[in-house]
């Protein structure tokens, strides 16, 4: 898709200005092998007509990222791995949505039961991170996208 096509559309569903802007001169192609934002590249594929399934895969396995932020605060509370694992296993064909759904409503109620204060010093202290850990992150995050989602998938896709 040249770079033409692809800033038409993403002008078209409303792609943020500064990942417009980024485009610069790239196609599609080079855009999605050098984009550094993992958040951009699951928000086009979302925006794209690709399985919904293998979206959802993404999504967990970048989300896998952040366990152990979590389990370090709440080492007692499996629940959000959990649910990740069933929502793989939905995803594999191996589970239902209900167990998906179960799983979700778990972690809801452990999140939930989280003293409020110990919330809070860890968004404090997350917060403090933040700055240091996010290019970090993005380009695992974009990393996993890559992986996941073949170029070839958001080009069928658009």
């Amino acid at each position: 898709m040249t770079n033409e096509v692809l800033l038409r559309r993403l002008k078209k569903i409303n792609a943020c200005n500064d990942a417009v802007k980024w485009i610069g001169d790239r196609d599609l192609e080079a855009a999605w092998k050098e984009c550094p934002r993992g958040d951009w590249m699951l928000w086009l594929a979302g925006r794209a007509d690709i399985d919904r399934k293998l979206l959802v895969k993404t999504a967990c396995k970048c989300a896998e990222l952040a366990l152990s932020i979590y389990e370090k605060e709440y080492p007692k509370d499996d629940c959000v791995r959990k649910c990740i694992a069933i929502t793989l296993k939905w995803v594999a064909g191996k589970a239902t949505i209900e167990e998906v759904r179960e799983a979700r409503n778990a972690a809801y109620v452990a999140a939930d039961a989280a003293d409020a204060y110990a919330a809070a010093a860890a968004a404090d202290a997350a917060a403090g991170a933040a700055d240091a850990a996010r290019i970090k992150t993005q380009n695992r995050t974009a990393a996993i996208v890559r992986r996941v989602i073949p170029l070839e998938e958001i080009e069928k896709a658009f």
